[in-house]
């Protein structure tokens, strides 16, 4: 067994250890607005649920040398935002989506995505994801880093709608099969649902 000193050692090895341990990891796809009005898109895969009690999840947006991205800005200045579950339909235009690109241009237009109204906030989505939620922002948490410089936001959003479409819908679940979702790995590397197995919780 190998034992490392996370503090002994650079943060991109301690990355390269997180993100080749904790797979797989559920992909993020959001979008948010500028100030001047441009949609942008970006996934993320630092990504998950914390509390159905009201619906809310999380997404880590890293920060490039202590600077905010774009996400992480616009979402704390109109505090909503759009997540996407991303699927084998469309994650090539998701990929795209994360190409380094001026603020001013928006990765959907970039991608060729479909942008769709929300309900109850003003981000818009895009129509070729299957499964979207409308959050507000219910908090933006500065994390980690060297004091006064974080390395990344932890968006907490609060889901005021779900958006699912009809062929996944089943009875209030969601058909695992028919979403298709596409999980990040390491490196290049993604993976697709694979086999499924059951297990009962003792009681």
């Amino acid at each position: 067994m190998v034992v490392i000193d996370p503090d002994k050692q650079s943060a991109q090895d301690n990355y390269k250890l997180l993100i080749g341990s904790i797979i797989p990891r559920p992909i993020a796809f959001v979008t948010t607005l500028s100030e001047s009005g441009v949609l942008n898109a970006a996934p993320f895969s630092f990504f998950n649920i914390v509390t159905a009690n009201p619906p809310m999840i999380s997404v880590s947006v890293q920060r490039k040398s202590g600077q905010q991205k774009d996400t992480a800005k616009h979402a704390a200045a109109r505090r909503e935002f759009v997540v996407h579950i991303a699927d084998e339909r469309y994650i090539e235009a998701v990929n795209q989506t994360a190409a380094p690109v001026p603020e001013e241009i928006s990765e959907v237009e970039l991608a060729g995505l479909t942008p769709v109204p929300s309900e109850r906030i003003s981000i818009p989505g895009v129509a070729e994801a299957s499964v979207r939620m409308e959050c507000v922002l219910e908090q933006s948490i500065p994390l980690g880093g060297e004091a006064g410089t974080p390395s990344c936001d932890l968006l907490i959003g609060r889901v005021v709608r779900f958006h699912i479409d009809d062929s996944l819908y089943e009875q209030g679940r969601i058909n695992p099969d028919k979403l298709q979702p596409v999980s990040r790995l390491a490196g290049d590397d993604y993976a697709k649902l694979g086999e499924r197995f059951t297990l009962v919780r003792p009681r």
